[in-house]
């Protein structure tokens, strides 16, 4: 059976600038020299670190570099827009879509989601895509149905061959940068339902080399029980990551 793959991702959103970014880069490179198969580290960065982030961590099979959004469109009048082959030719190998942020700032819905998922892998970009339910339907206990909906909208859609280039960070909004933790339980039953998902969908091989990432104030402290989890297979790491000591210790929960 292939086995799913554990990945720690950290998610700068609009932090660092040019000087800041690669200097953190560096960091977290120097960190982690040695080549290891146990997880994959994916540093997904503002636009203007992309190039150089890819550049200085090429040697190293373990990390990655990713974007943090694409346009749902190839090329044309979108000013301030950046396509999936323009992150692509820089030689970033994945793509965040779908976080809350930009489904909440930017009114992003499944129909815009689901040409950028296309524009995507249409690119060779993997995907890592977030799904999670606001507090509301969390404290009405209709979070299953709440994060069924947005799958079944999205990546549900897709072949089982694309399915391979798909990462799926569960984030449950109202604990993304509110200091805000799911339980670990809380986080493995729905771990555990969104694999169930892709096991009906599918078939259970697929739903079980499925990578799902747990993100929402995850950090030093929390990350090592909530990645002992069985379904749970690494982090999408938001402000820890911002803090190259903060995230070597996540990185070191494995």
């Amino acid at each position: 059976m292939h086995l799913p793959k554990n990945i720690i991702a950290g998610n700068w959103k609009m932090n660092k600038n040019y000087s800041e970014g690669i200097a953190l880069i560096k960091e977290i490179i120097a960190n982690n020299t040695s080549e290891t198969e146990e997880y994959e580290i994916i540093i997904n960065v503002p636009f203007i670190h992309l190039k150089e982030a890819v550049d200085l961590s090429k040697e190293y099979k373990h990390i990655a570099i990713g974007a943090q959004d694409c346009h749902t469109e190839s090329s044309g009048a979108f000013t301030g827009n950046i396509s999936a082959e323009m992150i692509q030719s820089c030689g970033a190998k994945y793509v965040i879509i779908g976080h809350s942020e930009r489904r909440m700032y930017h009114q992003e819905d499944a129909t815009v989601l689901n040409k950028k998922i296309k524009q995507a892998l249409k690119n060779q970009l993997k995907v890592i895509f977030c799904i999670g339910e606001p507090l509301e339907e969390r404290e009405a206990d209709k979070q299953n149905a709440y994060i069924q909906k947005q799958l079944e909208e999205t990546i549900l859609q897709l072949n089982k061959e694309e399915l391979k280039n798909i990462i799926i960070a569960y984030e449950p909004i109202w604990a993304i940068g509110t200091g805000k933790t799911a339980s670990s339980m809380q986080a493995q039953n729905m771990h555990a339902f969104i694999r169930t998902l892709f096991a009906e969908k599918y078939d259970t091989s697929t739903a079980n080399s499925l990578s799902i990432l747990y993100g929402g104030s995850c950090n030093p402290n929390n990350a090592k029980e909530l990645f002992s989890q069985e379904d749970i297979n690494g982090g999408l790491i938001g402000g820890a990551s911002l803090k190259s000591d903060d995230f070597q210790a996540i990185i070191k929960s494995f």
